[in-house]
C-alpha cells in the first residue's frame, strides 16, 4: 500500500527518474516552456517553482543549492537568479503553469504544456 506517497514514479528507478526531473527542469528554465506528459508536468512544477523561489534569495548559498540540484548546470543557475528571481520577487508563488494538449496522435498519454507565467 503507498500510505502518505504522493509522488509519481514515472515507471523509473530513483536515479532515473532525477535525472529526467533535471533534465525537465533545465529544458524549461532555458527554454521558458516545454511540452511533455501530464504526470511529468505535474511532478516538474513543484520541484521548479522551489528552485525559483529559492534564486529570488540570491545569495551564494542559494546559488550552490540549485547547481546541486540542477545537476551541475552553471547556465540555469545564472539565469533562474538574473532572470526568473527579479521577475518574481514580489510574487509569492505560482511562477508556472500548465496546459492540457489532449492526447497527441493514437498514443494513449496525454500531452501537456507547462511554462513560466509571464
Amino acid at each position: 500500500m503507498r500510505h502518505h506517497q504522493k509522488k509519481r514514479k514515472l515507471g523509473r528507478e530513483k536515479g532515473q527518474r532525477t535525472a529526467l526531473l533535471r533534465s525537465l527542469a533545465r529544458s524549461l528554465v532555458l527554454q521558458e516552456g516545454i511540452t511533455t506528459t501530464v504526470a511529468k508536468a505535474k511532478e516538474l512544477r513543484p520541484f521548479i517553482e522551489r528552485m525559483v523561489s529559492m534564486s529570488k534569495k540570491n545569495t551564494l548559498a542559494s546559488r550552490r543549492i540549485i547547481d546541486t540540484r540542477m545537476g551541475g548546470s552553471s547556465e540555469v543557475v545564472k539565469k533562474l537568479h538574473e532572470v526568473y528571481g527579479p521577475r518574481y520577487a514580489k510574487r509569492a508563488g505560482g511562477y508556472t503553469r500548465i496546459v492540457l494538449l489532449g492526447r497527441v496522435g493514437k498514443r494513449v498519454l496525454e500531452a501537456a504544456r507547462i511554462e513560466f507565467v509571464k
